[in-house]
């Protein structure tokens, strides 16, 4: 669990995804799919913050950005946290994967589609339409969360003025959010199995740290091409 966890750190600051480390494994190790999902999110909120923190540069001017679109991530978490509490996963997981297929195409065609924004975009500022895919992605990652960060990175690497790596920095706060508020949901109304968040964060600690110190030395082209990979193996995890 300690293994996955680091593993999951270091994907979630890099690209994303990576609660499709360690949701199997804490599903290997007996415990219940909600209980597993529950105690994962809770686990990988260290990671996040680790992962934040080394990508501290990037965000320099991002901070207003950062509050209004993390008070949209907040509010969804929120609403996901709790439907997953209190209806069934079936559904929504079932619609996931094209979800991510969204997100890659949008990772690939960030170059083109930013450029053909720019001249409709005011820096600094996000349009409706983004907050409102943000209080999505929000949602989802209350709920589940796998892919959020590829989600996020598709989102607001096509519509924001900034390069990758930046967006990249902003992605690891917001979905670092996600899971926050939905942990405290869950360490008030869910049942958590404490050992096995304990073991993840603990492995998210350092992986979040390697994740950030690789993730912001990456061109361009190589962490499209990363996102691609993880994205392709994530739909391939979720539709087995």
């Amino acid at each position: 669990m300690v293994a996955a966890g680091l593993a999951a750190g270091a994907i979630n600051a890099v690209v994303g995804s990576g609660t499709l480390v360690t949701f199997p494994v804490l599903l290997a190790v007996g415990l219940a799919p909600v209980t597993a999902n529950v105690s994962n999110t809770i686990g990988l909120v260290p990671g996040s913050l680790a992962s934040a923190w080394g990508f501290r540069r990037e965000l320099r001017g991002q901070r207003r950005r950062a509050r209004r679109l993390g008070a949209m991530t907040a509010a969804g978490a929120l609403l996901g946290s709790v439907a997953l509490l209190v209806a069934p996963a079936a559904a929504f997981r079932a619609i996931v994967p094209a979800f991510i297929v969204v997100a890659l195409v949008l990772v690939v065609a960030q170059p083109r589609i930013a450029a053909a924004l720019a001249h409709r975009q005011r820096a600094g500022h996000e349009g409706r339409a983004v907050r409102a895919g943000v209080l999505a992605t929000g949602v989802y990652g209350g709920y589940f969360g796998a892919a959020q960060g590829i989600l996020l990175l598709g989102l607001l690497g096509s519509t924001l003025p900034e390069p990758l790596v930046r967006v990249n920095a902003l992605k690891n706060v917001l979905a670092g959010l996600a899971n926050a508020v939905a942990s405290l949901v869950f360490v008030v109304a869910a049942d958590v199995a404490w050992d096995a968040a304990a073991c993840v964060a603990a492995g998210a600690i350092a992986g979040g740290a390697l994740g950030a110190h690789v993730g912001r030395r990456l061109p361009p082209a190589a962490l499209r091409g990363l996102v691609v990979v993880v994205g392709v193996t994530a739909i391939a995890q979720l539709v087995t």
